[in-house]
């Protein structure tokens, strides 16, 4: 079973604390793709559950953690019916492990030592051989399914490059195993507008939002109580400017708080660009107003998304992963076969 069409191949680490950053800056955009590329692309967006504890989680919340994501694509707007669009965890197809292996014997430590994320993660503590040689599974993951693109931040454009040597790699040694992904500019070229806005943290706007930050404040949580929220969002770091104004450069914290407000109104169905959001609101002087506005219509986005959420379809997402991964099942194992054959371990 070959895909019909090339293939799209994306996906989010399965985790229950998903935060605004998370849902605009990757989950609404790789939704938005999907329906306007599926046409012609296969979408391959699986839940990278295998990949989510190469970092110390709570094991005893994954399980849920991983269908929630399936849940947050769907209250995002994910159509089910979409036989084009393929949702399935890694997890439950077992040629990503398999094959992982397989590339791993043909990996150097050395570029696994380079890894800028693992040198940077691993500075931090105890580090796992999963988060080590996490590149190769990656890999994987890609080469399985002959995707031609796959949308990557700026933090991933290493692994990308990786999986483009390995496959070229493997296809000098043992002839046309893999198809190799467009490099990382064309990526970028490819998918454009599709990237999503990187949302800083609310409390210290010079860096993402991520939930590293231990204290909470500058993160929005889609599970925030909208009131919580609110009160996070009147707390932001702005600055002593006095005057609203698009200036990433000089005011990050207000220009943070422009792209915020542009994104959940673009989600509450309004067709509105940053550039107007930031002339509509131009030169006022008062932060405490401004905020105000921001923090209101953020907590109307989170009860939205919330009821969203509390409304999808159980049983149609169950159905969705068990399609999805039985047909993956076949592609997957079909690429597993035919690399096994290369190395000598089939006939």
């Amino acid at each position: 079973m070959k895909p019909s069409k090339p293939v799209i191949l994306t996906g989010v680490r399965a985790n229950n604390n998903i935060h605004i950053g998370n849902y605009f800056g990757a989950i609404l955009p790789i939704i938005n793709m999907s329906k306007r590329r599926s046409d012609e692309y296969d979408i391959n967006l699986f839940i990278p559950d295998l990949h989510s504890f190469t970092t110390p989680i709570d094991h005893s919340k994954l399980y849920d953690s991983i269908l929630n994501n399936a849940r947050v694509y769907t209250a995002a707007g994910l159509p089910l019916d979409n036989s084009s669009i393929h949702l399935y965890r890694q997890s439950r197809i077992s040629a990503h492990s398999e094959l992982a292996w397989i590339l791993d014997c043909f990996t150097g430590f050395g570029e696994m030592s380079r890894m800028t994320q693992f040198k940077d993660k691993g500075s931090k503590g105890d580090a796992s051989v999963g988060l080590f040689n996490y590149p190769v599974l990656m890999a994987a993951d890609i080469l399985l399914y002959g995707a031609t693109y796959v949308p990557v931040g700026d933090d991933q454009t290493q692994h990308l490059e990786f999986t483009r040597d390995i496959a070229e790699r493997m296809n000098r040694k043992f002839g046309d195993l893999f198809i190799v992904p467009k490099p990382v500019i064309q990526q970028h070229q490819f998918f454009g507008k599709d990237q999503g806005l990187r949302i800083k943290d609310l409390v210290n706007p010079a860096k993402k939002m991520s939930k590293s930050d231990e204290s909470g404040k500058g993160i929005i949580f889609l599970s925030d109580d909208p009131k919580s929220a609110h009160k996070k969002i009147m707390s932001a770091t702005t600055d002593s400017i006095s005057k609203v104004q698009y200036d990433k450069e000089n005011q990050p914290g207000i220009s943070n708080l422009l792209e915020i407000l542009t994104l959940v109104r673009q989600d509450a169905g309004r067709e509105v660009t940053l550039e107007q959001t930031a002339n509509e609101y131009f030169g006022m002087d008062r932060y405490g107003d401004f905020k105000r506005i921001v923090a209101d219509e953020v907590a109307e986005f989170l009860e939205n998304f919330q009821n969203r959420l509390a409304a999808v379809d159980e049983r149609a997402i169950e159905e969705k992963l068990a399609s999805s991964e039985k047909d993956m099942n076949v592609v997957a194992n079909e690429t597993l076969y035919r690399v096994q054959k290369a190395v000598g371990l089939r006939k």
